[in-house]
């Protein structure tokens, strides 16, 4: 039980430490590169800069109590147990804007909109898939949409909501800080979601899904078991023309084994059918460790926006 516990606490130091590690990069291309480049975002980010433009309070102050007002909220509206996904990242984010404004760094020279657009769109997308890669939420947007979705619009996808919720702050910007700038978070909220996707789970698909109708499955499975070391599952499927039943072999594999699986089944039974279909991630025996994976919000999706 003893080293149970201490491989707990070893894990949940790592998680701690790589969110950490997240939050400041986040951070840095809020304090360096978006504030001084006149630009806003999405989330309790832009809400924070609409307030700051009205109100000369510090950002992170702003950016404090807007975390504070979300985690509240969300301990009420959604329970404890919502709460403490988002309370690591509600304190270790502010905490990290308040480092980073004790110095005096600007990554842009000049008023570059784009570059700066650019850059703050990757690292805010790099601080969003290590927090959420590790089981954890920001307590930004997301949690807002949830509490929205639940108590006013449960009619509507959670999905619907947190993009209503991200144009209704932007579009606030636009009154704030002009259209270009609103237009500018815009991309900076697209480069910041295709960061994180490619975070978790890899530029090209590390794993695909190879489907394969053939008159040789025993063949074929003998070589994907034996000659590439590869499990794979067994079906039956009735086609609708013929009506003949025929066995489906479907394997998940790296990109080149699916290539050596295409050649050898082309030489075995040139009239099969084959399918490979990219696989955003896999977890479990063979591939990445399962205890690795998301934890999911309430309708199965997990999210993160700062």
């Amino acid at each position: 039980m003893e080293k149970i516990d201490k491989s707990r606490i070893k894990k949940e130091a790592i998680n701690i430490l790589l969110v950490t590690i997240g939050c400041l990069i986040g951070t840095f291309s809020s304090i360096s590169i978006m504030i001084p480049s006149g630009l806003t975002s999405g989330g309790v980010t832009g809400i924070a800069r609409i307030v700051q433009h009205f109100i000369p309070i510090n950002f992170s102050y702003l950016y404090y109590i807007g975390s504070a007002i979300v985690l509240i909220l969300c301990a009420i509206v959604l329970g404890l147990g919502e709460a403490k996904k988002i309370v690591v990242a509600s304190i270790i984010y502010p905490t990290a804007l308040l480092f980073w404004e004790q110095f005096d760094i600007r990554l842009i020279e000049g008023q570059d909109m784009l570059l700066a657009t650019i850059y703050c769109g990757v690292f805010s997308g790099l601080c969003n898939g290590i927090v959420l890669s590790r089981g954890f939420s920001s307590g930004g947007s997301d949690t807002i949409a949830k509490m929205i979705h639940i108590k006013l619009a449960p009619q509507i996808p959670l999905s619907k909501v947190l993009l209503g919720v991200d144009a209704t702050i932007i579009i606030a910007s636009a009154f704030v800080y002009g259209r270009n700038v609103a237009l500018y978070a815009l991309v900076t909220c697209l480069i910041s979601s295709k960061v994180m996707d490619y975070y978790m789970y890899g530029i090209t698909p590390k794993i695909v899904q190879v489907e394969i109708i053939t008159d040789m499955s025993d063949t074929i499975q003998g070589y994907i078991l034996h000659t590439l070391e590869r499990g794979v599952s067994r079906e039956n499927i009735t086609g609708a023309y013929t009506n003949v039943r025929r066995p489906k072999l479907v394997v998940l594999c790296s990109p080149r084994e699916s290539v050596l699986i295409r050649k050898y089944v082309s030489q075995m039974d040139p009239h099969a059918l084959i399918t490979v279909n990219a696989v955003d991630g896999v977890w479990g025996t063979g591939f990445r460790e399962l205890e690795t994976v998301p934890k999911p919000d309430s309708d199965g999706k997990a999210g993160s926006r700062q």
